[in-house]
């Protein structure tokens, strides 16, 4: 449909007879009206524009239908007696597609409207194209995300079968790693590395810290009493079996992904001790991953407030004493003490994701069953 306005009446008259063989024709007298039609269902798909109008003038409509989302994209042609270089700029710099200058040549006017609505019909093919590609494009993302976080807590839950004690444990440490991200954000030492596409690697990536304990005997890993130093040797390995079963998935694969990474620092460095009296690899400092220095914090107080079916969970007054004595030695000290800034965020998290009696029922006749 083909939008002429002008004041004139023959002029309207002129242009709906040499338009309405080929197409459907609507007449405005005046800016306002045109504004109105131009902004129904259906808009028009070119809009024919004569500037000297009283009123409200042609340039003032055009800057307002440019102004619009709505209308923004509906070609103006300019029909206008003012024939001046300075006119003509002024027309296109509000963003009119053409300008032809009274009196018109028939021909010519027919030849610009045909060659503007072909225009128009492309550049709208092309968005509803990119529109409907930006819209499968996010769909299958959010499939490939979805199924990510399933294999991700696939895994995961697969190592919590073979350990009786850990519960809810994994969906708390990954909470408590995200807070602490969050709170760290704007530190200045982590400022650079904590952005918002990290703290979601991360989040993702916690559930895996544990992945290793798939590979350590039963008669260790679901003993309820003390290891001996050589039954501790053993349990130390889960680091870095967990890490290199990462990597064998991520080889498989055939491409780096970026939370399989973070995965790897997660599960093979989470023991490691800022003192440099960690496993597996006694790392110090911050030759420690960062991912893996907030998992060691979000993993200690969760293994000290946390019951188990060999002990209740410590209360947090004690478990944050038992931290802050780890300020420096244990801990990166910027970490901790985001830990106790943001504690009772950590206790809303235990609270919320707490171990119910019937998950211990459960986990204590699981022990029995698997020890005898």
């Amino acid at each position: 449909m083909v939008l002429v306005v002008d004041d004139t009446p023959d002029n309207l008259l002129l242009m709906s007879g040499l338009l309405k063989e080929w197409y459907k024709i609507k007449v405005a007298n005046q800016g306002e009206k045109a504004l109105k039609i131009a902004n129904g269902d259906p808009p028009p798909d070119l809009i024919l524009l004569d500037i000297m109008m009283p009123g409200m003038d042609g340039y003032e409509v055009c800057r307002q239908l440019k102004a619009k989302a709505r209308t923004r994209d509906i070609p103006v042609i300019f029909l206008t007696a003012k024939a001046e270089v300075e006119d003509e700029k002024r027309g296109l710099d509000l963003g009119a597609v053409d300008y032809i200058t009274k009196p018109i040549s028939p021909p010519i006017v027919l030849a610009r409207v045909k060659t503007h609505l072909t225009l128009k019909a492309t550049a709208d093919f092309l968005r509803d194209k990119n529109d409907y590609l930006a819209l499968e494009v996010a769909r299958r993302t959010q499939e490939v995300m979805a199924i990510q976080d399933v294999t991700i807590l696939a895994m995961a839950s697969l190592a919590e079968t073979r350990d009786s004690d850990t519960g809810n444990h994994i969906r708390r440490t990954q909470y408590y790693v995200k807070a602490l991200a969050g709170h760290l954000r704007e530190h200045p030492r982590f400022a650079g590395q904590l952005h918002d596409g990290v703290i979601e690697m991360l989040f993702k990536s916690a559930p895996l810290h544990d992945i290793g304990k798939v590979g350590i005997p039963d008669r260790i890993l679901l003993k309820p009493g003390r290891f001996t130093s050589e039954e501790f040797e053993v349990m130390k390995t889960h680091t870095t079996l967990g890490r290199d079963a990462i990597a064998m998935a991520e080889e498989r694969l055939g491409t780096r992904v970026d939370f399989l990474a973070m995965a790897k620092e997660i599960a093979c460095s989470h023991q490691e001790k800022w003192d440099g009296s960690g496993y597996p690899e006694g790392l110090a400092g911050e030759a420690i991953p960062l991912s893996a220095r907030l998992m060691a914090v979000a993993d200690v107080y969760d293994a000290l407030v946390s019951r188990r079916v060999y002990k209740p969970g410590m209360p947090h007054a004690q478990a944050l004493a038992i931290m802050v004595e780890g300020r420096g030695s244990h801990f990166d000290p910027d970490i901790l003490d985001a830990f106790v800034a943001i504690q009772d965020q950590f206790l809303q998290i235990a609270g919320r994701y707490a171990d119910s009696d019937r998950d211990m029922q459960e986990k204590a006749a699981h022990l029995l069953q698997m020890i005898h």
